[in-house]
């Protein structure tokens, strides 16, 4: 606890730090001006302070929910509210309102988008824990006799090495979901399993243009050719490898308990993964062939799910009755009593069953950011970083600051700015902003999602007790980049 309680504050005191960096007195005038439209420099006006005291204490309260059980969505939300209605107040008194209606609109534009997205990829993952997929992918997994410390290993790869073609935060619910099976009444497993796939998701994210939003923005912004991408691969699996080696260390050879049950797949399951796969497979191709958004793609692949359930449900009573044959013939008796319990597919109900908490948390963050960045505190620090420090502790810093605020204003601040760098350090940018957010629990999109997913098992206290260890793999894998690709700098 006394551990625990040292890292704690030492991410608060970051937090802090960079509050203090902020108002410490940069140069703000510079980002007066940005994308052509006049904005009012609030980075030294009483608004401005309140909002950082606002955003600060926002974040206390969601960093202590473990121990207030108080819903990480709650704090967030009110903060959104307070910032952008003091932007809304001042902008207003000035004649400025259509600026500032316009800048909240955009951002709530950026929030709609990954609200979609993570609202189906939720849809599919809890469509196939219905039609019992995972419970049969734990069934395999202890059947084959895997211990835990290989599952840990083996849903990590996994999870490292599907990340770069689906997303990270699709990769790690996926994972956790089989995590969450095959290690019930196992806390400690599932804890370091769950660190392990956030780092490994993060990480092989890092590497793809399609693996993460940021790697995404670099890559449409020219800076980096999609080839170049992969030059990050080595020091991506070096920043998962090593602190998963460390981890591993603390995971029994325990055997779980062999099934004695079979599990049976309910009627589509197969069907839904195929649709979940080309799910992924048109977002990417909406953004990359025909230049819209993810999004288009993915709630396209939604409107097929729901096209599915519709035929899962005219066919259903077809179905029963062919798997009661089947199973009559067997003479199963249990399986006959499983198919008394079946009912027809709901797609509404898989949607119902998404967490909640976790998207509104969302909605609350991308809003405090964007209001911040609004304010110009973003570029104030990335401009004062890279005008004020070497490039290289600058873009190491990046990742550091990823771990406490979302990473993709943090990153679009730095493309805004547009600083004068070789490639080498455009992709140690791309790196750190990557895999920094492995840091802290609520630093990447796949950490905030797990910990809904695992609610009380893995926490945000329960990730900080690892991040000296996330921090070896994190500095190894910036020596790693730097010396494999030397050429580049």
């Amino acid at each position: 606890m006394k551990l625990q309680r040292l890292f704690r504050g030492s991410g608060m005191a970051f937090l802090c730090l960079f509050c203090v960096a902020v108002l410490g007195g940069f140069s703000p005038a510079a980002w007066a001006m940005a994308d052509g439209i006049e904005r009012l420099n609030l980075t030294t006006a009483t608004v401005g302070y309140i909002a950082i005291f606002v955003f600060v204490i926002a974040y206390l309260l969601v960093m202590t929910e473990e121990k207030s059980h108080l819903r990480k969505s709650k704090p967030v939300l009110v903060a959104a509210g307070i910032i952008w209605g003091m932007i809304g107040f001042v902008y207003t008194q000035n004649g400025m309102s259509e600026i500032s209606e316009a800048a909240f609109k955009h951002n709530l534009l950026e929030y709609s988008e990954l609200l979609l997205f993570l609202l189906v990829a939720m849809t599919y993952i809890n469509a196939m824990e219905e039609r019992n997929l995972f419970d049969a992918i734990r069934a395999w997994l202890v059947g084959r006799g895997f211990s835990l410390r290989t599952v840990f290993w083996l849903t990590g790869f996994m999870a490292f090495f599907i990340s770069p073609v689906a997303d990270n935060l699709t990769t790690a619910l996926l994972m956790c979901a089989v995590v969450m099976k095959v290690g019930a009444g196992h806390r400690k497993f599932i804890t370091l399993a769950c660190i392990n796939i956030v780092v490994a998701a993060n990480a092989g994210g890092a590497f793809s243009p399609f693996g993460d939003i940021t790697t995404l923005m670099v890559w449409q912004k020219g800076v980096v050719h999609f080839e170049e991408f992969f030059h990050l691969f080595i020091p991506s699996l070096v920043n998962f490898v090593l602190p998963a080696a460390i981890m591993s260390m603390f995971i029994p050879h325990y055997v779980p308990e062999a099934e004695t049950v079979q599990v049976y797949t309910k009627p589509g399951a197969k069907r839904i993964v195929a649709l979940f796969l080309f799910t992924i497979a048109a977002a990417v191709c909406a953004h990359s062939l025909f230049g819209m958004p993810p999004v288009l793609g993915i709630m396209t692949g939604l409107g097929f799910l729901q096209f599915f359930g519709f035929y899962l449900r005219k066919t259903f009573d077809r179905s029963v009755a062919r798997e009661r044959a089947k199973a009559e013939l067997r003479h199963d008796e249990l399986r006959l009593q499983q198919l008394g319990s079946v009912v027809p597919f709901d797609v509404f109900s898989r949607i119902a069953r998404a967490e909640w908490d976790t998207l509104l948390f969302f909605y609350g963050v991308v809003l405090c950011v964007g209001g911040l960045g609004f304010m110009g505190y973003l570029s104030l620090v990335s401009e004062a970083m890279y005008q004020h420090w070497d490039v290289t502790y600058a873009n190491i810093a990046i990742g550091l600051l990823s771990s406490v605020v979302d990473n993709i204003p943090v990153m679009f601040a730095v493309l805004t700015m547009n600083p004068d760098m070789s490639l080498g350090q455009w992709l140690l940018v791309t790196l750190t902003a990557g895999v920094g957010g492995s840091l802290l629990s609520i630093g990447s999109a796949a950490g905030v999602a797990l910990m809904g997913q695992a609610r009380g098992i893995y926490t945000f206290g329960a990730h900080l007790r690892w991040t000296p260890v996330i921090a070896l793999g994190y500095a190894a894998s910036i020596w790693v980049h730097m010396w494999m690709n030397s050429a580049m700098f």
